[in-house]
């Protein structure tokens, strides 16, 4: 964010709410817009692509058309493509950043699930690579977390095998979810995004189950929903959401009644 002079920074959202954090932080006047359009009227653009927490995905040639607005009066575009992995690669800017006012960011975080690595990489044009650098400092991350880096962006059989996984693992998921009338709205291969009325009581059924989705207190139709990982953990779930569709069907019941 401080790659460009305090300014007006607009984040595309509803998203991952650090990118604002960081902007308003580099002494940006930092806001959350949801139209797409509005974000050419910023110093400092930021989209996550595609998006967290509903999988919206920001077609490239629209992303280029702003970064040349942006470029042609110093801004800067910022792509974090977190979940790129699992996303539309086609869409991603990573191949156009030599265009000049780009900076796309990656997470070994989310697809190669090395969040304790705390590594990511910024793909940019050679000037701003100088810039970054400089800042960051010679010391940035560890040697060990590199060569883990380096041995995962090697291993392009993991991650087609585990692309497909997650692909056939979300497949099952939304299944499951719509035998018990909960509607899988949009979301990626890694979490999936649920639109309920009534999700604040699924929350709390699932909760006291142990099994955490994310709810949003702003937005409190909507949960985000991780992959079950083991046998044990999908049955799990599949029988929690039974007992949540039977409290439903039995509240709905007594509500005829009445």
């Amino acid at each position: 964010a401080s790659l460009v002079g305090p300014g007006k920074a607009l984040v595309l959202g509803p998203t991952y709410a650090e990118h604002r954090r960081a902007a308003a932080i580099a002494g940006h006047a930092a806001a959350e817009v949801d139209d797409f359009e509005a974000l050419a009227a910023a110093d400092l653009a930021v989209v996550v692509n595609p998006n967290n927490p509903d999988g919206r995905v920001v077609e490239r040639e629209r992303l280029l058309r702003l970064a040349a607005k942006l470029r042609a009066r110093g801004g800067l575009l910022v792509i974090d493509e977190a979940f790129m992995d699992v996303g539309p690669r086609s869409e991603s800017l990573a191949g156009d950043v030599d265009q000049g006012g780009i900076v796309v960011l990656r997470s070994f975080g989310k697809f190669f699930g090395l969040a304790g690595l705390r590594l990511g990489f910024a793909l940019t044009d050679a000037l701003t690579v100088e810039r970054l650098q400089a800042q960051f400092g010679p010391w940035a991350i560890s040697g060990p977390a590199l060569e883990y880096g380096i041995r995962a962006l090697a291993d392009t059989g993991w991650q087609a095998g585990m692309r497909r996984r997650l692909a056939e693992d979300a497949a099952r998921l939304d299944a499951l979810f719509g035998r018990f009338g909960v509607p899988v709205a949009a979301g990626t291969a890694l979490f999936r995004y649920i639109r309920l009325a009534n999700a604040a009581r699924l929350f709390s059924v699932l909760g006291q189950r142990g099994i955490l989705l994310r709810h949003f207190a702003d937005r409190p139709d909507v949960l985000r929903a991780g992959l079950p990982g083991a046998d044990e953990e999908w049955r799990r779930l599949e029988s929690a959401l039974a007992g949540w569709a039977s409290r439903r069907d039995d509240d709905a019941k007594g509500e005829t009644i009445q």
